[in-house]
């Protein structure tokens, strides 16, 4: 039964690694909480299933098309809201109430088009399952996972060993230093919004395959997990936001299993509330320090 429940929390922990990266990633670069991360998660599971319904049921064209199309809502996200308050030099606070009202024209959109009722989510990569001793995995699970752990390991790479990792990490220290080292920071930052938009629809559309549904509302509770996950591993720190996601799975799925479906969604706020009462900075994240 254990067993059971650490293979579950695993596969959807990942997923939930998966968004919390893209939202450490603009947090990282701009400090700012991008609140319509989530309604991207929501948006891109929706692109999918209509475009799949649109090329007559080819799958991996309509994944591939509404990767595209999410990864552009991203670009869109700061290229039109965002970057005006940048060179306005607007405080972080109009930003951050900024991304929650593009947050709300998505999801509204979204309700506007397709309805308020769940909708039946095809999963096309149904193998079959096997069994680890006592626990049932399905390949849906392990490709989930193995799909999840890959993206983690190709953007660690990215940001970890290329020159637009760096870049990346040269502006999340700081932006003027590195606008004078000739780095574009409209470019970098752009890039960082199209790659969360990217992971978020991936996500999205594994999760949707996983409980073969999708609904308007499903972005609003990945949205204060995926938070919960970033402070749990440290806001800004990449490995902190996997380590972060998969605890969280993991514990709200045992939670789920021993005492209650009911206490499942509740698991991510009461771990977020113990975090920030006695280690703000998260289990990989440095208090900073402010010189004047």
């Amino acid at each position: 039964m254990l067993l059971q429940q650490i293979i579950n929390g695993l596969t959807i922990g990942s997923t939930y690694a998966l968004v919390s990266i893209g939202f450490t990633m603009v947090f990282g670069v701009l400090e700012l909480t991008n609140f319509a991360n989530s309604s991207l998660y929501m948006l891109g599971a929706y692109f999918t299933l209509m475009l799949y319904n649109a090329t007559g049921h080819h799958f991996f064209v309509a994944l591939l098309m509404s990767i595209i199309l999410t990864g552009i809502a991203g670009y869109c996200l700061d290229r039109f809201a965002l970057r005006r308050l940048r060179r306005k030099n607007a405080p972080k606070l109009a930003g951050l109430i900024t991304t929650l009202g593009m947050s709300m024209i998505f999801d509204n959109g979204i309700m506007l088009i397709f309805g308020s009722e769940s909708k039946s989510f095809p999963n096309q990569i149904d193998l079959g399952r096997f069994y680890i001793g006592n626990a049932i995995v399905s390949w849906t699970q392990v490709i989930i996972m193995v799909v999840a752990f890959s993206l983690m390991a190709i953007l660690s790479i990215i940001v970890y060993g290329t020159k637009l990792g760096k870049a990346m990490r040269s502006t999340s220290q700081n932006v003027e230093a590195a606008r004078l080292m000739g780095i574009n920071i409209n470019s970098v930052i752009a890039f960082t919004f199209i790659i969360s938009g990217i992971l978020a629809c991936i996500s999205g559309t594994m999760v949707g395959m996983y409980y073969q549904t999708v609904d308007v509302n499903m972005g609003t509770m990945i949205g204060m997990k995926t938070f919960a996950a970033a402070i749990l591993g440290g806001v800004g720190v990449l490995p902190g936001a996997v380590i972060g996601g998969l605890i969280i799975g993991i514990i709200e799925t045992i939670a789920a299993g021993y005492i209650s479906t009911g206490y499942r969604d509740a698991i991510a706020f009461t771990i977020l509330i113990i975090v920030l009462l006695f280690k703000p900075t998260g289990l990989f994240g440095q208090k900073q320090i402010n010189k004047v």
